[in-house]
């Protein structure tokens, strides 16, 4: 009888961690859903800068995962560009993580030469983590002033998309 008390008990017990091992993995994984917090970051810089998410509070920001590799990220370059120069002056961050494997060496030149002069980051597992997960590229957060995320898109989207966002958050 205490053998079969004590099997049921190990399976109890069994059940609760895996369960609650799967509700924190979701929590985890819930921190890049749209209506959440942006979850901070600090990461480097092209130049080896560190910067965090949270030192944008108070801005709209665009967070986009990309890389240098990625034809609809390379397309959505040039309107990001343009966003960032119209509306940095008011309220407005844009924000590049790219997951290029080659790092720094691989990024720098190709930012400086597409002319994208806002913050330029390199992913770690973290990031990747707690926005996650990140199926696709690219992969774009819009983040409104209090810091929570209004829109997660994944995939191309045209200039005149973008900027209706950041004209109603601004």
């Amino acid at each position: 009888m205490h053998y079969k008390k004590a099997i049921v008990f190990g399976a109890v017990i069994t059940v609760l961690l895996v369960v609650s091992g799967i509700l924190s993995c979701q929590s985890r994984a819930a921190s890049g859903r749209e209506g959440a917090m942006a979850p901070d970051f600090e990461l480097q810089d092209v130049d080896g800068n560190l910067f965090r998410l949270s030192d944008t509070k108070g801005k709209v920001v665009i967070v986009d995962f990309w890389a240098t590799w990625c034809p609809p990220c390379r397309a959505e370059i040039p309107h990001f560009v343009s966003l960032y120069n119209a509306y940095k002056d008011r309220g407005f961050e844009m924000i590049g993580i790219s997951l290029d494997r080659g790092g720094a060496p691989t990024v720098r030149p190709f930012a400086r030469s597409n002319a994208m002069i806002y913050p330029m980051l390199l992913a770690d597992e973290k990031v990747l983590t707690d926005f996650g997960p990140i199926k696709g590229i690219p992969t774009t957060f819009v983040i409104d002033r209090e810091g929570r995320i209004v829109k997660k898109i994944v995939g191309y989207r045209d200039k005149a998309f973008f900027e209706s966002l950041i004209q109603k958050l601004l």
